[in-house]
This record gives structure tokens, C-alpha cells and sequence, in this order.
């Protein structure tokens, strides 16, 4: 009897051919330095919710750019999240399990958490968050993550979550293109028209969408996800990236002058200067320069292990002590200006408190599950 041909009952499978990616000698597996820029960010929106007690000192100025903050979190995150991506394209059958599973570690317990305690705790927590919408798709939004595309925004204690809901859409849409599209050049020119375009479409529609609204803030993740698909692919030394972080950094300053001549353009320049203090971080890391060190050894690494919990819960807390607030303004112990700086101070320590606790309570052995979705060591240093 004659054999069947294997053919008969072979599947061919074809998939796109991936073009490689390696990390260069000179980047670190581990970069410290990124904690550091997590620990300014979340340090700067902090400030910015304290703006109103901040009048008249040093620290006004700072808190009224403290907005920003966000913009830094955002360029982090497409950088490390597209790193990530590109270099688990070599496993395909773990990709999407491991990379989605992790994230779901990384951010939704804590979040389910701040929710829970948001919506059943006191009254002033969750009213209102979205005025005119009603509370059961309020409710829906809030767990599917699209509680900023509304025409109204987030409000109260939630409102920070705005900024999570982009990320969490960054997630969703951005590994299937990465995983499918191979070429890198594809990738990056796609990148490229997105920051042409995000400044177009502030400019014509941006007063019709709400501030929150992602295709208002898409400038920053496109440029940290460029910076990654350019450090992984392109034969750049570390002494040329430098010297382009130190270029971006300068560029963005003076544009940024004059941007109230173009507004449209503000948050293009923002993340132009954001994506060069990234890329000196990355490619000075170890540097033994005063910045350097700073953001790897000291308060603001540890502030960035923690600041997914500062940043979550600090409205709420803020909104939690508001009668400690209430009894210092009514009381003739301090000055006006000493009176706010000590309400500052008490509603710091007590978020650096809440996150502290919740990291070391909650976060921490939870991330421990992470064991279990392997990723690729080369990129330890992403959360």
C-alpha cells in the first residue's frame, strides 16, 4: 500500500518574516534612572493638584507646569512597552499571553481596589466623576477604560484615571501592530505620522473632545515608542545618543517659549524634551554626575517604585484629609503661606504613607505572579 505523502496532512503556517531587534552592549538590562524620571513625574502632577496651596511660594511655578507630569509618564511608557513588545516577537506563542497577562497584574488589582473603595467608601469619593452621565455607565467606563473618551471629564478622586485609561488602549491596540507588522521602518514611519498629526488634530478638533480625550495626548507614547524602535534597531553609538537627547532637550526649550504662538504644538514639544531626558537617562545610565545619581540612588527611585500607587490614590486622599485642611485654615497658628506649605507637606507624607503600604501589602505579591509570564530579561526594568 502506498504511503501518503506527509503534505496531505501537513498545515503550513505562514507567518511574517520579523525583522530582528537587539539590545546594544552599551544599555543596561536593569536602568535605575527610569524610577528616578517615575519619582519627577509623579512628584510633579502631586504638586499640581496642590496648586490652589502653593500661591505666593518657589513651588507655584513648578506645580502650574506640575500637568506635564503625565507627558513623562507617557513617553516611559512607550518606551519600555514597545521595547518589550519588538523583543518578544521572538516567542511567538507566548506574546499576547505573557505581555497582557502582565500588565493585567501590573494594573488592575490596584486599580479594581481604588475603585472598590472609591464607590463604597464616603460619598465625597465618587460624586460626581462624570457630571451627566449616569452612574451605571459611569460604573461600565471606569472597568472597560474609556471613561476620558466621554464629552466630559473624569472628575474627583477618579480623575487621575484618565491617563491609566490611554495607557490601557496603548496596550490593546499597540502589541497586535507591533506583533504583525514586521518591519521596524513600517512601525516607526506609522509613529512619525502620529506626532504629525496629533498638533492638526488639536488644532481643528481639540475644542470639541474633552481635554482627557486620548487623540489629544497621543504625541508622547508615538515618541517614546519611536525612541525604542531607534535604540533597539539603528547602530547608533552611546556618545550620538546623547548627544541627540541633549539636542532634543535644547530644541524643545526655546519651542516651547514659543508656543503660545502655536498651542496646538505645546504638548509636541513637551514630549520632544521629555524623549531627550529619557534618552540621556538611558544612555548615561551609571554616569556618576550629580543628575544621574540622583535619579538612581535617594528618594525619587524609591517615589517611582511606588508612584502607580501615589499617582491612583492621591486624589482620594487628598479628598479623604480634606478636613485636616479645613481645621488648619481655621485655626490663627501659622501664616497664610506656612498654613498652605504644612497642608502640602501633611498630604504628601500621607499619600508617600498609603503607597508605601500598598506597595509592600498589596502590589508587591501580587507582581510576584509575574514569575509565571516570563519576559525578556533584557527588559527587567519596566513595571
Amino acid at each position: 500500500m502506498a504511503k501518503r505523502p506527509e503534505s496531505a496532512n501537513t498545515t503550513i503556517t505562514i507567518q511574517p518574516t520579523l525583522h530582528r531587534v537587539a539590545q546594544p552592549d552599551w544599555l543596561p538590562k536593569k536602568i535605575p534612572e527610569l524610577d528616578g524620571l517615575r519619582g519627577i513625574a509623579v512628584l510633579a502632577v502631586f504638586l499640581h493638584h496642590c496648586q490652589p496651596r502653593l500661591a505666593g511660594t518657589l513651588l507655584m511655578r513648578p506645580a502650574q507646569w506640575g500637568w506635564s507630569g503625565v507627558n513623562l509618564f507617557f513617553v516611559l511608557s512607550g518606551y519600555l512597552i514597545t521595547a518589550i513588545l519588538l523583543r518578544a516577537r521572538s516567542n511567538p506563542d507566548g506574546y499576547f499571553r505573557n505581555f497582557y497577562a502582565r500588565r493585567a497584574l501590573r494594573v488592575l488589582p490596584l486599580y479594581a481596589l481604588i475603585l472598590a473603595v472609591c464607590f463604597l467608601g464616603p460619598s465625597g469619593l465618587h460624586d460626581p466623576l462624570l457630571p451627566g452621565i449616569s452612574h451605571g455607565v459611569t460604573i461600565l467606563s471606569l472597568c472597560l477604560f474609556l471613561q476620558n473618551l466621554f464629552h466630559t471629564s473624569i472628575a474627583g478622586a477618579l480623575q487621575p484615571t484618565w491617563s491609566l485609561a490611554i495607557e490601557e488602549q496603548f496596550y490593546w491596540l499597540w502589541a497586535p501592530i507591533v506583533r504583525f507588522i514586521p518591519s521596524p521602518k513600517i512601525l516607526a514611519t506609522g509613529l512619525v505620522a502620529v506626532l504629525a498629526l496629533s498638533p492638526v488634530i488639536r488644532g481643528t478638533i481639540g475644542h470639541r473632545l474633552n481635554p482627557q480625550h486620548t487623540l489629544l495626548h497621543l504625541d508622547a507614547i508615538a515618541i517614546g515608542s519611536l525612541l525604542a524602535i531607534g535604540i533597539l534597531t539603528a547602530r547608533i553609538t552611546r556618545r550620538h545618543w546623547l548627544i541627540a537627547g541633549g539636542a532634543a532637550i535644547t530644541i524643545s526649550a526655546a519651542a516651547i517659549t514659543l508656543a503660545h504662538r502655536a498651542p496646538a504644538l505645546l504638548d509636541s514639544f513637551i514630549a520632544l524634551g521629555f524623549a531627550g531626558v529619557v534618552l540621556l537617562a538611558l544612555a548615561g545610565s551609571g554616569a556618576r554626575n550629580p543628575a544621574a545619581q540622583s535619579l538612581r540612588g535617594g528618594p525619587l527611585p524609591w517615589l517611582g517604585r511606588i508612584s502607580y500607587g501615589f499617582y491612583l490614590t492621591h486624589m482620594p486622599v487628598i479628598i479623604w484629609i480634606g478636613g485636616f485642611d479645613i481645621f488648619i485654615d481655621h485655626t490663627a497658628i501659622a501664616g497664610f503661606r506656612t498654613a498652605n506649605l504644612l497642608i502640602v507637606v501633611v498630604r504628601f507624607f500621607v499619600c508617600l504613607a498609603v503607597a508605601t503600604i500598598l506597595w509592600h501589602g498589596f502590589e508587591k505579591p501580587i507582581l510576584r505572579l509575574k514569575r509565571l509570564f516570563p519576559q525578556h530579561e533584557a527588559f527587567t526594568h519596566a513595571g
